[in-house]
């Protein structure tokens, strides 16, 4: 009998956590089902014209500093008009680059953006490199018809994570990624003001579904370069379902360049050292002097850091094309395979005869098979 109780009892609590975890599994359904943007977040989007998009085209340029002023490495972001499957939009580069308690790290994010906000695509890179190993993370996001397609690949030194995960869009008004981030901010600070309960649907740094809200944190002086300037402030938290949440001040200068970037309870703050050429439209007259000095970009950390960008950019435009005509890979696999089985001496008169039918404006003459090259 008393071991039929205990087995009794060994059972019920089995129960009991069982239940405990259905409800609490059900619990956190229902508050991720429940996330959504505020309805002044989602108007501000809605009401967004295209002169203030077209106020975003610009390049900043900001120096990553320590608390004791050292320089750790550079941030900037660089926004300019696109075309996405032959959508009018907009392509945004932001990449970050630096050594923070001598552990090099660095961000990049190339993105197409839609005129109303909405990512076309985005990819997010995150690298950390430590002692033995490097901590690398990369995040894929796409619109594909009604949804949004996202997938994550994180290399640690235990292996490899692959994570795909897809959103409806009826379930994402409001949604506001990394890039289009950047873009929002910029278009508050022209216009000096934020609304309030401007929560919006983000992801966190997992890549899990949260909100974002951001705050106005009024007007203060910044000395930029030789000049005292008034710079406005916004604040951005992002929640997280299992950290603390992510904490951001960016101060910006009146046309939207950004003067200063921190993340609360990071080392390193950016900033402006510089004032922008152009300003409110019309070009400073200060000239800069540049010094020369001997170029050897692969030991140059800025200029090797945009090489990598770049090229991680022109692959990432490549991959777009290549995905956008899948023709492309069928025309030069048949190409390919028709030259090996010739072999002809002159390949390229091959391959001129070859690809003449597809000019639609190409002249009269012979085509591949009357080649007298082949039988």
């Amino acid at each position: 009998m008393a071991r039929l109780l205990e087995v009794l009892r060994t059972e019920q609590l089995k129960l009991n956590i069982q239940y405990r975890h259905m409800e609490e599994s059900e619990s956190t359904q229902n508050e991720t089902e429940e996330l959504k943007a505020s309805v002044n977040a989602v108007e501000f989007i809605y009401n967004i014209a295209p002169k203030d998009l077209d106020q975003c085209l610009f390049a900043d340029s900001l120096v990553t500093v320590s608390d004791s002023g050292r320089e750790l490495g550079d941030f900037s972001v660089s926004v300019s008009r696109a075309s996405y499957n032959e959508e009018l939009c907009y392509l945004l580069h932001a990449n970050s680059h630096g050594t923070i308690d001598d552990i090099p790290c660095g961000t990049s994010i190339i993105a197409y953006i839609s005129r109303n906000l909405e990512i076309l695509e985005e990819n997010h890179h995150e690298y950390v490199k430590l002692e033995k190993h490097t901590v690398d993370r990369k995040v894929h996001i796409v619109k594909q018809d009604d949804q949004l397609v996202v997938d994550r690949i994180i290399s640690e030194k235990e292996g490899v994570k692959a994570q795909t995960h897809t959103f409806p869009l009826s379930s994402l008004k409001g949604f506001v990624s990394e890039a289009s981030n950047l873009m929002i901010l910029r278009i508050l600070a022209q216009q000096k003001t934020v609304p309030e309960n401007m929560t919006f649907l983000s992801f966190d740094a997992d890549t899990v579904l949260s909100t974002s809200v951001y705050r106005a944190l009024g007007c203060k002086k910044q000395m930029i370069g030789e000049e005292l300037v008034d710079i406005f402030g916004i604040e951005r938290i992002v929640s997280s379902a299992k950290d603390s949440s992510g904490t951001w001040h960016c101060y910006f200068l009146p046309d939207g360049h950004l003067a200063s970037r921190v993340q609360l309870g990071s080392p390193a703050i950016m900033k402006l050292l510089h004032m922008p050429f152009l300003l409110d439209g019309v070009e400073k007259d200060q000239i800069p002097v540049f010094e020369k000095k001997p170029l050897i970009w692969e030991e140059d950390m800025e200029l090797y850091s945009k090489f990598l960008d770049r090229k991680e950019e022109l692959k990432a435009d490549y991959s777009s094309y290549i995905r956008q005509h899948p023709e492309l890979r069928a025309l030069l696999a048949d190409f390919l395979q028709f030259l090996l089985l010739r072999k002809p001496h002159d390949v390229f008169s091959f391959a001129r005869d070859f690809f003449a039918p597809f000019g639609s404006q190409s002249p009269p003459g012979k085509s591949l098979k009357d080649s007298q090259n082949f039988p």
